[in-house]
């Protein structure tokens, strides 16, 4: 085995010692999504979900690239593991890859305006002296419009950190 120094990119995340700790960013892997897309220039937005109701599965036409819709969706669920903030939306549109949609392609591309505006965000892993494991839930119930199934999610922090 050999020691190969300090940290500093591993399987695509960057990894920056500050004072603070280590800060976990995907910058680069965020603006390729966005050069793959087509969206480097697009406008972003403040939130990466629409406030109104979820979309149907039925809903709008077929998208013309399924496979370009699920590459898309694949590439933002490997985005979650630093942007924690994008899990839900990213969970909504990959619900649908099976047979996307004009509305939903249109709720990647949010996804992505929302990427666009926040490159800079990551996941900041601190030292901390409390070893509490903290627990959060949520859950919609029967919140889906087509099966009736309901949505959770969940943050595990062990300390101040965000482990899953």
């Amino acid at each position: 085995m050999k020691d190969l120094g300090d940290l500093h990119y591993f399987l695509g995340m960057q990894v920056q010692r500050r004072d603070d700790g280590l800060f976990l960013s995907q910058q680069q892997y965020m603006v390729d999504i966005l050069a793959r897309a087509h969206m480097a220039d697009c406008k972003p937005c403040l939130t990466p979900v629409d406030t109104n109701p979820k979309v149907s599965a039925t809903d709008g036409a077929p998208v013309a690239d399924a496979s370009e819709f699920r590459s898309l969706a694949g590439a933002l669920q490997y985005l979650t593991f630093t942007r924690p903030d994008i899990a839900y939306a990213v969970q909504q549109v990959s619900l649908h890859m099976h047979d996307p949609r004009e509305p939903h392609l249109t709720a990647l591309k949010r996804i992505l305006r929302y990427v666009k505006g926040t490159l800079h965000l990551g996941l900041l892993l601190r030292p901390s002296s409390a070893t509490d494991l903290v627990v959060y839930t949520d859950a919609d119930w029967a919140g889906c419009p087509d099966t009736r199934k309901s949505t959770s999610g969940y943050a595990v922090f062990l300390g101040d950190s965000l482990i899953s």
